[in-house]
């Protein structure tokens, strides 16, 4: 059993970060409801669109990870005054990483859309859309090192509600400029990208006047970071990057090899991974707020309660996921109806659902651990395992299943399914072995 108030803490921290995940899905929801009355082609460009923009922005997300473990780790330390000098130096790889980041794909925009995409429709409506989403890069670097601060300093409420007013914002001006309200021109996707651009302004903004009121005396922009500031950030963030990065190559690789298997699979498996990303919402919540628990508690010197903190988290985590997934489990069709209305698809993800969801409570083990171990410092053994499993097992194992040997949808669905178990029992390997806990930050 967990101890009411230390589980009265997790949930406090968790439950925020989870409404901020779940705003954001919301908003993925109605971005696409509002793009697809524009028709197939503009629905195609804004997809293909915002992945590519994933791909390009994926390794500046590694901030936050840097951000959050130094920030908490000031407080577990009691240096409460120096708690925000990593959000400072987060701000700094914030701007100067996003300038190549961004500008870059943007001069070569066409280039990069056209090897992504054969219809030319798609690619004169989605280059525009993925041009203005690149500007907003440095507002999302921004964006992900505020994250990880307030996570970091057990203030995630301020998190959710930055994110709540951004989306807010978002599906505002993506009314506005893509139909063409208050006498504004109609822009089409065009709109959608400069509206999601304009929200993601707005959020940084919001998080700047935040932090300028309630960080500003633990160090918020009180001058540059130190040296040695800068040093464990790049020696946390990189690692966190680079592992995010291949994370999204890998993803662009499985549904390519789903593709080799059949359109028919490729559609189901779409759905499969739709829901999956809202399947695991908790798990990412938990593991976030693991992160910060570990690394006060190590901050406080206390490497015993930084265990019993990651446990704590876990155990709350899977049950809760468990709990949920029964759904999945014995009724599958009552997740899958709404999306897919033809029977032989329907068929071929009934029961890769089922395998998922049967292994969803392991799978978010894994996920809290690997967080908790972000929060301890270990970034570059947790980007090791997670690039090893993914493209040298993964990967390779999912081809020889799906396109060579002929086993279909549900065997490329079972390689997956157990790497992320290998995955889970390799984190609580390594989180049993307590060698994380004398790594400084």
């Amino acid at each position: 059993m967990i101890d009411p108030k230390r589980r009265q803490q997790i949930l406090t921290l968790a439950l925020p970060i989870i409404g901020g995940m779940v705003s954001q899905n919301v908003l993925n929801l109605v971005d696409t409801a509002m793009v697809g009355m524009l028709g197939a082609a503009a629905l195609a460009a804004v997809g293909m669109a915002s992945f590519a923009n994933f791909m390009a922005s994926a390794f500046i997300t590694g901030l936050s990870a840097g951000v959050q473990a130094m920030a908490a780790r000031r407080l577990g330390e009691g240096r409460t005054e120096v708690s925000a000098e990593p959000l400072n130096g987060g701000l700094l790889l914030a701007i100067g990483l996003s300038l190549p980041l961004a500008g870059v794909p943007i001069l070569f925009a066409d280039k990069i859309f056209g090897l992504l995409v054969d219809d030319p429709a798609v690619v004169v409506l989605g280059v525009p859309y993925f041009k203005a989403r690149l500007f907003a890069m440095v507002a999302l670097g921004v964006n992900f090192a505020f994250r990880g601060y307030w996570n970091g300093v057990n203030l995630s409420k301020v998190y959710m509600r930055t994110l709540l007013v951004m989306h807010a914002s978002n599906i505002v001006l993506n009314w506005v400029l893509i139909f063409g309200h208050f006498g504004l021109p109609a822009l089409g996707v065009t709109g959608a990208g400069i509206g999601s651009a304009i929200a993601t302004f707005i959020g940084s903004g919001l998080y700047l006047a935040q932090g300028w009121r309630l960080a500003r005396g633990n160090g918020f922009l009180r001058g540059l970071p130190d040296r040695a500031t800068m040093l464990t950030m790049l020696r946390l963030s990189i690692p966190t990057g680079l592992q995010q990065f291949f994370f999204a190559a890998g993803l662009t690789g499985f549904f390519w090899i789903l593709g080799r298997v059949g359109t028919a699979e490729l559609a189901a498996s779409n759905v499969l991974v739709q829901l999956l990303l809202v399947a695991i919402l908790p798990g990412l919540g938990s593991g976030m707020a693991a992160a910060s628990l570990v690394s006060q508690a190590l901050g406080r010197k206390q490497p015993a309660d930084a265990m019993a903190w990651g446990w704590d988290v876990a155990k709350l985590a899977t049950l809760g996921v468990g709990l949920m997934a029964l759904v999945g489990l014995f009724f599958p069709d009552l997740l899958l109806r709404p999306f897919l209305h033809d029977g032989e698809t329907l068929a071929l993800a009934r029961l890769p659902l089922r395998f998922l969801a049967a292994t969803m409570s392991l799978d978010t083990l894994g996920m809290v651990l690997m967080n908790a171990l972000l929060g301890a410092g270990d970034n570059l053994r947790v980007m090791t395992v997670t690039l090893v499993l993914q493209w040298l097992v993964f990967l390779p194992v999912a081809y020889l299943i799906g396109p060579i040997l002929g086993l279909g949808m549900t065997g490329v669905w079972l390689a997956h399914i157990g790497y992320r178990s290998i995955q889970a029992v390799v984190f609580l390997a390594i989180w049993r072995s307590e060698s994380w806990a004398g790594i400084e930050v």
